[in-house]
């Protein structure tokens, strides 16, 4: 009997976030934590969803597998991370894949609204690097140490 992992070394990641110092912030942190997973960087959410849909700029004849988990900035330009998060849980091909918010705020009603609409994790950001290592480490330890995630 084939492993269901065969296909797929090692989960892969989408980062949906709109500024290159957090999402080079974000990758640094995922190598100090030891997540080498291979991640994919949108920078706002439509971008997300073309990926995440193989539409737009990604539209491919082959079907590409869809990534293991969505990690989502709520407050970005344009589609802001809720609506994101939103059209993600409404669409049946990609409601499985769990989505993580990451982001600054820790406002009630965001974290409120967030696990509403289906996000399956909400974690602020720590305001320094030390804190957003911390914070990977937990990520990555649940997330792909100790949760079995859906096949995609």
């Amino acid at each position: 009997m084939k492993s269901h992992h065969a296909h797929k070394p090692s989960p892969s990641i989408l980062l949906v976030e709109d500024s290159e110092d957090d999402y080079e912030a974000t990758t640094r942190a995922f190598k100090k934590a030891n997540l080498h997973h291979p991640v994919a960087w949108c920078q706002s959410g439509q971008e997300a969803l073309d990926f995440l849909r193989q539409e737009g700029d990604y539209k491919k004849e082959v079907k590409a597998q869809h990534p293991d988990l969505v990690l989502l900035d709520l407050n970005m330009p344009g589609m802001d991370g809720r609506k994101t998060l939103q059209l993600i849980k409404e669409d049946n091909n990609l409601k499985k894949i769990p989505v993580i918010i990451l982001t600054t705020s820790g406002d009630e009603r965001d974290i409120e609204t967030c696990y509403r609409m289906g996000a399956n994790t909400y974690v602020q950001k720590p305001v320094n690097f030390d804190g957003l290592i911390e914070a990977i480490r937990g990520l990555k330890e649940y997330w792909f140490d100790t949760a079995l995630l859906p096949r995609q």
